[in-house]
C-alpha cells in the first residue's frame, strides 16, 4: 500500500519553492549558467512530493521541479490530531529529520524546509528537530523519507496479525 504510484491529476495540489540555486558548468568557451530549483506539492490532506528542475531559465526550472515533484507523491499517515501517528526519524544523506507526535493545539514546531513539506502533507500538530546537515535539499528529501515511512496503527495490526486494541495496549 506504501509504494504504489499516485495520480497526480486526482489532487488539487499547491507548490511551494523551497530553493533556487545557480549552479555554473565551465566549459571551453567559458561557464554555463543554469538555475536549480527544489519544489515542494502536496493536497493539505495526506499526499506529498518533492522535485528537482534544472533549466536555463528560472520559471522553467520551478515547471519542471513540480512536474518531478507529481511523479513522487506519498501517502502520509496521520491520526486524528493532525499529527503523526509514532515518532520517527527520516534520514537523506547527511540530513536527519526527527518527527514527534504532538498534540491538539501544538501547531507546527518545524524549520524552514521541514515546514514547507509538513503544510503542504496537511500536517497540523507536530514537533521536530532538523538535525545533521542544513542542505536544504537533503532536509527535505529526510522529511519525506520519515513521512514515507509512518505507519498506522491499523497498518501495524495488520501486519502483526493483531487488533488494533493490543497494539495501542
Amino acid at each position: 500500500m506504501r509504494h504504489e504510484i499516485i495520480d497526480a491529476s486526482q489532487f488539487e495540489l499547491n507548490d511551494k519553492v523551497v530553493s533556487i540555486k545557480r549552479v555554473t558548468k565551465v566549459v571551453k568557451g567559458g561557464r554555463n549558467m543554469r538555475f536549480t530549483a527544489l519544489v515542494v506539492v502536496g493536497d493539505g490532506n495526506g499526499h506529498v512530493g518533492a522535485g528537482l528542475g534544472k533549466a536555463t531559465e528560472i520559471p522553467e526550472a520551478i515547471r519542471k521541479g513540480k512536474e518531478d515533484a507529481m511523479k513522487k507523491l506519498i501517502n502520509v499517515a496521520m491520526d486524528e490530531y493532525a499529527s503523526v501517528p509514532h515518532d520517527f526519524i527520516g534520514k537523506f544523506g547527511g540530513a536527519s529529520v526527527l518527527l514527534k507526535r504532538a498534540p491538539e493545539g501544538t501547531g507546527i514546531i518545524a524549520g524552514g524546509p521541514a515546514r514547507t513539506v509538513l503544510e503542504l502533507a496537511g500536517i497540523k500538530n507536530i514537533r521536530t528537530k532538523s538535525l545533521g546537515s542544513n542542505n536544504k535539499q537533503n532536509v527535505v528529501l529526510a522529511t519525506l523519507d520519515a513521512l514515507k515511512q509512518l505507519k498506522s496503527p491499523e497498518e501495524v495490526a495488520k501486519l502483526r496479525g493483531k487488533s488494533v486494541e493490543e497494539i495501542l495496549g
